[in-house]
């Protein structure tokens, strides 16, 4: 399997909400997901759905810094912060995360 063929069948794995066969998936991936915003970011909610919050975090926060207006990627982020109490830490992802994307959703996090 090739590695485009890993990544979409580890979209399909986490979006039927199994993020650990996702992250067999994409942990073989690691160094050629590390230059990708996106990839990071598929990384990140892996761990995340699969509460690996520190690994989350840092692929998160690579995403982020790769992809500063990806409101999405501050959300996940945020979330992430929250579960590991970092409430105001995670704040700050969500009012950058509503200033760049109007969804409802996003402002109800940001207030």
């Amino acid at each position: 399997m090739n590695e485009t063929e890993r990544y979409r069948l580890a979209e399909v794995y986490l979006d039927a909400g199994d993020p650990l066969e996702a992250l067999r998936m994409l942990e073989p991936l690691a160094d050629e997901l590390a230059a990708h915003a996106g990839g990071q970011l598929l990384l990140g909610r892996a761990y995340y759905h699969s509460a690996q919050l520190a690994k989350a975090q840092d692929a998160l926060e690579r995403a982020v810094e790769m992809a500063p207006t990806d409101a999405y990627a501050r959300v996940v982020l945020g979330r992430t912060l929250q579960r590991r109490s970092r409430h105001q830490e995670a704040e700050v992802h969500f009012r950058v995360a509503a200033a760049l994307d109007p969804r409802p959703e996003f402002s109800e996090l940001a207030s």
